[in-house]
């Protein structure tokens, strides 16, 4: 079949075919698995992370278990979890913050992707015994600040920023027997591994939306010390930020592809 118009001064127009269908064995976005995301605030997002996994094909499972949503016995119909941040402490006594802490010994026993972001890598040191607390001279990081990725670090993902953004008045120990992958000045452990599972410290996940909300709602944390004056979380952007996603896409790339090692093993 062809097509004419006069606005093509009478050209013949080849219809482009259409697509075959995928078979069976091809391999569909939907056919991936979802990636569990737990959120701790009613107007939370997964923000840069939700688009990456996005990207790939998967579907994310948004849990809030701060208002009642259950969190799965098993993450055998999950591709990974992500556990996002919060103004919550890891230290606060309520009940879904205490089962969350414990709930993280599933994807860790299943040897499945894990990633706790801030507030879920305090929980995820939490859970693997160490301690998390304020510094000791009450320093905060409120904005970017330095990063200096380790060997291990740099084995992991070759292009870290120099500077990573933060938002946050506490920091944690790193847990016996785990891998430090990033370090800094005031809050020593940046990020770290233990097998499948990582914690970090810093939020890759922030938008230029979210930078604008939670600079906007958190304002009065910028007189806390050592933080960075709002107009300098834009400005640092401008500089930090295009390393940082890059840093994201390829860790995250990398994270999905990991397996349980007793599977691996089996084939």
């Amino acid at each position: 079949m062809s097509f004419r118009t006069d606005r093509f001064g009478g050209a013949e127009l080849v219809p482009f075919p259409k697509r075959r269908a995928l078979g069976a064995s091809a391999a569909r976005p939907e056919a991936r698995l979802p990636v569990l995301i737990v959120l701790h605030q009613e107007s939370s997002t997964p923000g840069r992370v939700g688009n990456a996994l996005r990207a790939l094909g998967h579907r994310l499972d948004i849990r809030r278990p701060r208002f009642g949503d259950p969190l799965p016995e098993t993450l055998d119909q999950h591709a990974g979890a992500v556990v996002f941040g919060g103004p919550m402490s890891a230290n606060d006594p309520d009940d879904y913050i205490r089962r969350e802490i414990d709930w993280i010994e599933i994807p860790l026993r299943e040897q499945r992707p894990f990633l706790g972001i801030c507030l879920g890598a305090q929980m995820l040191a939490m859970q693997l015994g160490a301690r998390v607390a304020p510094h000791a001279e009450a320093l905060t990081q409120i904005g970017y600040y330095p990063i200096r990725p380790t060997a291990a670090g740099h084995a992991l993902c070759p292009a870290w920023p120099a500077q990573v953004y933060h938002w946050h008045r506490e920091g944690f120990e790193l847990p016996a027997g785990t891998e430090l992958l990033a370090e800094g000045d005031d809050f020593p452990v940046q990020a770290f591994r233990a097998g499948h599972a990582f914690g970090v410290q810093f939020h890759p996940d922030v938008t230029y939306a979210m930078m604008h909300r939670w600079t906007t709602r958190g304002y009065d944390g910028f007189s806390a010390p050592g933080a960075r004056e709002r107009h300098h979380h834009f400005a640092d952007r401008a500089v930090y930020d295009a390393a940082e996603r890059a840093w994201l896409d390829h860790f995250i790339n990398g994270w999905l592809a990991r397996r349980p090692l007793l599977a691996q093993a089996a084939e």
